[in-house]
């Protein structure tokens, strides 16, 4: 490959969109184990261990947000928050489609125990140039604690249109949604052993490709921009005696040890 076409190739996870023909359904296709040894390199940076059953409901959530934002328009990122109360956790994900991204932590501790499980979305459209539209919200109550499940009720009561998670193979995912005029019966029939054959049963015709990439975008400017308005208002509430404190990102769990020397500073200089 030459350096011209080597500098034209996206980087990162590639996700095809496919139309199924006579059926009037989208499939999303993406084979995820890039994304999950970025997400491994992550959590070894920051020294994080995962029981394993939990890190595979992060890496489903993961590739479930993927795969919904690559269905979705340009101009449109997602964050997902799954609460489930056994095993007692949530699961938070974002994708942004403006920038290509896909981000997201599991939490175990300072859970609250209600014995519900939800899913909370919150979408937002808009770019900086033209701005963004306010939040969209929904709240999803679930009846178990499966993720590619929890995003098939999502579809249902919030996209109103359904929507189905299959594994090609372990990190192969897939998701078809249901357009107008759907083949329903077909649609239902949908097994991981049918998804395997989709490519010679039916007419796929290529829409699109996408790409993706683990990437938060914290750093401890930002960090210390969520700090400013305590800060200003009581430093001493949030450093106490301490010269420095450490603040993990909320989206991806990443580490930064912010110095009241250095926030002294940020505030003076955003003031």
């Amino acid at each position: 490959m030459s350096d011209s076409e080597s500098e034209q190739t996206p980087e990162g996870l590639e996700v095809r969109t496919y139309f199924v023909r006579g059926r009037n359904a989208l499939v999303a296709r993406a084979e995820f184990g890039e994304l999950y040894v970025d997400y491994y390199l992550h959590l070894s940076q920051f020294k994080y261990r995962h029981d394993p059953a939990h890190d595979l409901m992060l890496k489903d959530a993961l590739a479930a947000v993927t795969l919904h934002c690559a269905s979705r328009p340009w101009n449109e990122s997602t964050a997902w928050t799954f609460h489930f109360s056994d095993p007692l956790l949530n699961l938070f994900v974002t994708g942004d489609n403006s920038r290509g991204s896909v981000v997201g932590q599991l939490f175990t501790e300072k859970v609250k125990e209600d014995g519900k499980n939800l899913l909370m979305s919150d979408i937002v459209r808009g770019d900086p140039r033209r701005g963004y539209q306010p939040a969209r919200r929904s709240v999803v109550e679930l009846p178990e604690a499966d993720v590619f499940r929890a995003v098939e009720r999502y579809y249902d009561q919030s996209e109103q249109r359904p929507a189905r998670l299959f594994r090609h193979s372990e990190e192969d995912l897939v998701m078809v949604t249901a357009h107008p005029d759907c083949d329903m019966p077909w649609f239902e029939s949908l097994t991981d052993e049918s998804i395997r054959t989709m490519d010679k049963a039916e007419e796929l015709s290529l829409l699109e490709k996408r790409f993706y990439r683990w990437e938060c975008g914290c750093n401890e400017q930002r960090m210390m921009a969520v700090l400013a308005p305590s800060f200003r208002n009581n430093p001493e509430d949030l450093f106490g005696s301490d010269a420095a404190l450490r603040m993990s990102c909320p989206r991806c769990g990443a580490w930064y040890s912010i110095t009241r020397e250095a926030m002294e500073a940020y505030v003076a200089a955003s003031s």
